[in-house]
Formats: structure tokens, sequence, C-alpha cells
């Protein structure tokens, strides 16, 4: 603890001296300019005048005392009426012959000052030399601490802040739903602590891991917990912390990283957002020569420290494929470690370590709320159980129950509602049949999940309305039946418009949006396109942000897509408007009662479908016949 306790004060320690000895110099300074004002006698009482001023004062017999210095002449006039004291006034020397009798016969007492030449040329010396030497000192003192790698004023100190397990107050219980991360972090943990077992079979300490995903899924989190259970020392800092816009100051950072951390070993560098300095050098108009003399000196270190003296380094980003090749290599970061999004268990697990403070009363069911949330990660459900509980408090109730868990996912998904926002009736109209043209459209077809709730209540996101629907199982993969059915349910709200009002508004945006994603993805990236086959016309780029698609096909083969893109949405809105237009009365009955309730539950919407379909729900239905939903808004 006490070689953290100076490693932690280091670089505020030398930031300090620095900017001491800056303010001593300039209290010095300013002490020298001071005394040299008083050396040379001027005080601020005196009056500056010209000569023939002074000389006319004289004959007009106003002069009480003068006296000759060196640099100037000081006069004292006499007092007038009224006033305390004698007014000072002084003038320059000019050789004047006369100017002893002219003294003389206005009866002014005058004397001559005899200069000090040798105390005066000392002073003058010391005065003009001082600054000299107090510049040379600080040149001096800041070489001297380039010199330790510390730059000026420690601008070249490492910054990273160090951990051990009480402080972190993370362990492995605390991450949930990174299984497969854990135990690859585990087993490093593991060889700090208990190298003999591995080395007696010849196996040698990973020098790094790199753990990449999507944001908000724990990376960060993953490496607190390896500081609380390592018990060693933990360095950790963002890569953004090397750069700096004076070249050569990153690389020193890394070197003093390098040097607290092995002179502590063994211990654990975490170095987050890596892609800051670990950029691809590719030489193009985006290239730094500042962060690539950082990374230079980062590989370097990394191939400079073996990896029995127990340091390991640890490093996150959610930008692997900009990462240098380099640095990637297999004897820098030997391990690279996925922590992706959660699976059904995996959110559960999480929801679990999130809610084990919160109370909650038996309705809660966590396993529903994970199936709610498919595609969430770690922060998205912590913020939905917070968010619970501040919806419990807020409706006086003592412990949250599985409708503020419900009302949790819907404002971190939405937004909350806008209660202050009143549509008129017409557009509540068109609002309830739009919606309900979606859950409508996708209960009448097979491949589809069940919805969970229809609402017109308008959210803080832009949504007037929409459907909340709930898979019965996780699904990894859909088939071509299924993305064909997204697309028929998509368009079904615009569908329904036509229909009842023989027009259309602007609330299909969103779902028209979806619906072209998912039509260019058959074709381009899942091969379900019979006119172009298997081939990949797409790749995904930023896999782990925004999964945007980049096309890796010629002009005219991209106009061939748009022209399929437009047949494959038209084929599929032709298909919502004519199941809608079979089952007209269920869509006017359901619209109505969603009008009057503003939002129903999705199995309000399935009895009211059962009773004027006139089906049975206890009667066993054929696998065509099977009532579910399919994702829109």
């Amino acid at each position: 603890m006490d070689n953290q306790n100076r490693n932690n004060k280091g670089p505020d320690r030398n930031n300090k001296q620095g900017f001491s000895f800056v303010i001593i110099v300039t209290l010095l300074t300013a002490m020298m300019v001071f005394a040299l004002y008083q050396f040379q006698g001027v005080s601020s009482q005196e009056k500056e005048i010209s000569y023939d001023e002074f000389l006319k004062m004289v004959e007009d017999r106003k002069v009480d005392t003068v006296e000759v210095k060196s640099d100037r002449i000081v006069i004292t006039a006499k007092k007038e009426k009224g006033e305390r004291e004698a007014k000072e006034y002084y003038t320059g020397v000019i050789r004047d012959d006369t100017l002893s009798n002219k003294l003389y016969k206005a009866g002014v007492e005058y004397k001559q000052e005899i200069p000090d030449t040798t105390s005066m040329m000392v002073a003058q010396t010391i005065f003009s030399f001082l600054p000299i030497f107090l510049l040379i000192g600080m040149l001096v003192w800041m070489t001297r601490k380039m010199s330790k790698g510390g730059g000026i004023m420690g601008v070249g100190k490492s910054n990273a802040k160090m951990y051990v397990e009480k402080q972190t107050g993370v362990t492995f219980k605390d991450v949930a739903g990174q299984d497969e991360a854990k135990e690859s972090l585990q087993e490093v943990v593991d060889f700090l602590h208990n190298p003999g077992k591995y080395t007696s079979v010849g196996a040698k300490l990973p020098k790094g891991a790199l753990l990449v995903g999507p944001p908000g899924t724990g990376k960060t989190l993953l490496a607190k917990a390896v500081a609380g259970e390592a018990k060693v020392p933990f360095f950790s800092l963002s890569g953004s912390a090397f750069v700096e816009m004076y070249v050569g100051v990153g690389a020193s950072r890394v070197r003093d990283l390098f040097k607290q951390a092995q002179q502590m070993a063994p211990c654990i560098i975490f170095i987050d957002e890596i892609d800051a300095i670990g950029k691809s050098r590719d030489n193009q108009l985006g290239s730094n020569d500042e962060r690539e003399q950082t990374l230079n000196q980062l590989l370097a270190e990394m191939d400079g420290f073996e990896s029995n003296k127990g340091l390991v380094l640890l490093a996150a980003t959610n930008r692997p494929e900009i990462l240098d090749p380099a640095l990637l290599r297999p004897g820098r970061f030997d391990r690279r470690i996925i922590v992706e999004k959660p699976d059904l268990k995996g959110r559960v697990d999480v929801l679990k370590v999130h809610s084990k403070d919160v109370k909650m009363d038996e309705t809660v069911d966590l396993d529903a709320i994970a199936l709610a949330t498919s595609g969430a990660v770690g922060s998205d459900l912590a913020n939905m159980i917070n968010e619970a509980a501040i919806n419990a408090v807020k409706n006086g109730r003592n412990a949250v129950c599985q409708s503020d868990l419900f009302e949790a996912v819907e404002v971190v998904l939405v937004g909350k509602e806008k209660k202050d926002r009143i549509m008129s009736q017409e557009e509540r109209r068109i609002v309830s049949y739009h919606e309900v043209g979606h859950a409508l459209v996708s209960a009448l077809q097979k491949d589809a999940e069940p919805v969970q709730k229809i609402t017109i209540v308008p959210r803080t996101m832009g949504a007037l309305g929409y459907v909340m629907q709930t898979p019965e199982e996780e699904k990894f993969l859909n088939t071509k039946k299924e993305l064909e059915a997204m697309l028929v349910g998509a368009l079904a709200g615009r569908a329904a418009e036509e229909i009842v009002f023989d027009t259309v508004t602007t609330g299909a945006s969103n779902d028209i949006e979806k619906a072209t994603k998912i039509a260019r993805a058959m074709i381009t990236q899942y091969g379900m396109s019979d006119k172009f086959g298997l081939i990949g016309l797409e790749s995904i780029q930023n896999k782990y942000l925004d999964g945007r698609p980049v096309s890796n096909c010629g002009q005219a083969t991209a106009s061939e897509i748009d022209k399929e893109v437009m047949k494959m949405l038209k084929e599929s809105y032709e298909e919502a408007k004519k199941l809608l237009g079979e089952h007209r009365k269920s869509l006017d009955k359901i619209a109505d009662f969603l009008i009057e309730k503003e939002t129903i539950t999705g199995k309000e919407f399935m009895e009211i479908f059962h009773e004027v379909e006139g089906i049975n729900p206890e009667e066993k239905k054929e696998p065509e016949e099977r009532i579910a939903m399919s994702p829109v808004e």
C-alpha cells in the first residue's frame, strides 16, 4: 500500500512542485522590479514637471528647497494656505551653469547629492543579471525533470490510476451473462496467484488479452472484476490519456507506465478504448505522428517484458477492425475475448445481479422481462431495474412489481409517455388503425411473435403509438418465411391507413425504413433472392457499433438491387392489404376498442380477435392457424 500511495501521488506531486517553482520565480521577479523602482528613488508622491516650469517657480519664489541628484532635480514647493504638506516635484537634469545663482538670488536652499558609484554599479549589476540567473535555473530544473521521463511539469508522466481489491469493490460475482469471458480472465488471475501450477507443465502467462464487444456489454466491468480477484496492483487508464498535441509525450507516458508496472510486478495494466492509440498505421491522410509514435512505443514495451515477471496487459475496444495488425498478433495480445450481448440466460443472470438490492414483490418474473428485452446489453438491463425502482416509489409502493418492470422496459426502449401531447380525434383514429393493422396482420401469420401490448399513447422518442411483442423463445436464426412475415407485418400499418381512410400519412416512415433494411439484407447478405442467388453484395463494417453495410458491387448491380428491393416490398404491401381486407370486421372492432382504452394488452387483443372471427381458443389449431406477432415499430 505504501508503494501504491507513492505511485498514486507521484504525478500530482510533480505537478504541484512545478507550479510552486513558477510561483516562486514570479514573486522574485516582482520583488526585483519593485526594489529597482525604489532604488531609483522614484516616489509616488512626486509629480514630473518641465525644466521651464521649474525655473518659473524659482522666479516666482514658490520653491522652498531643491536637491540635485544624479538623474533628476527634486523640488519641494513652499506651503500655501490650507495645505498640510508641501508639494514635491521633479524634473530632468540639464547642464545649466547659472542655476546656482538663480537659486541663491531667490533664497532657495539647495544641495547636491554626491553619488555612491561603487554601490550603484553593484546594484545595477545584480539587477541586470538576476533575471538571467533565474531563467537559467528554471531551464536546468526543466531539463532534469524531462531527463527523468516526467516532461515539463510532469506532462510526460503516466496518469494511470492504480487499484487493489478493496478499492474496486467488484469481483466476478458482480459480472453476469459473460461466462466465457470470465472463464478466460479467471485463468489469467489464477496464473498470477499460482504460477507454479502452469509453469510445471511448460505453460507461459499470456502477455495480453483484448476485450472486444459492443458498448455496454461490460468490458470495463470485467477489467474491474479482474482487479478485485487478482489482489495485485491494477493500473487503469484510457487510450486517449496518451495522446497529446506534442509529439513524443504519449511515448514518454507509455515508458513511464511500464516502468512503474515492472517495479510493482506482478500487476495488471488495463487500457480502455485502446483504438485511440492503436489505429492501423496506413499512411493515409488521417495519420498522426504523435499517435503512431505512441503505438510504436507500446509495441516495443509489450515486446520488452518477460511473461514470467507477472505483468499482464488488458485492453478493451469496440472497433477491433481498425487496430494495427502488429498490435493484435500473438505475443502481444495472446487472447481475444469476445464480450457479446447476453443471451436469454445471460439476461436473466444480469437482471438478478442488478436486482439483488432492490425490493421486489411476488409478481416479478425476471424470465419474462429477459424474454422481452432481446438484444439488450448489461447497461440497458441495469437501467431498466433502476427505472422500475423509481416507478415503484413514484406510484407509492414499497416494492417493485412486474408492471413497473415492463414500464421500465418501455421507458428505455421508446421513452416516457408524453402526457402533454394531445392528438385530435382524427389522428387518434389513424394511429389506432395503424397499430392494429400491425398486430392483426402479424396475428394472421404463423411465422410471427405474440403481442404483449398495443398503445396509442405518444412517447418522448417520437412514437405516436407502438406494438410491443415478446417472442415465445429466444432465436438465433431467422428463416426466409419469418423474414417475409416481418416485411408484411411492418408494412401493415400503412396498408390499414390506405384501406380505412383511402389515404396515407407520414406515420409509416420508421416502418418503411425497417422493411427496406430487412429486404436489402435478404438480397445482399443472406442470399435469399432468386435473381442474385448466393452472392455477397454487401459487408458489415463496425460490427460492434452501428453495423453499417458497405456495398461490394458495381453501380449497375446496385441499381438492380434497388429494383429487387422495391419488388419485394411491393409484394409484401399487397399481401398486407389482402389480409386486412379479408378481416375488416376484426380491424374495426379492435381499433374502436383501442381508441376507447388507449392501451390494451395482448390478451385483450386476442379475445376480441377470437370473438369476431368466431375462433374457439380452446380448440387445437393446425400449424398454419397459430396466432403470433411480427416485430414492428
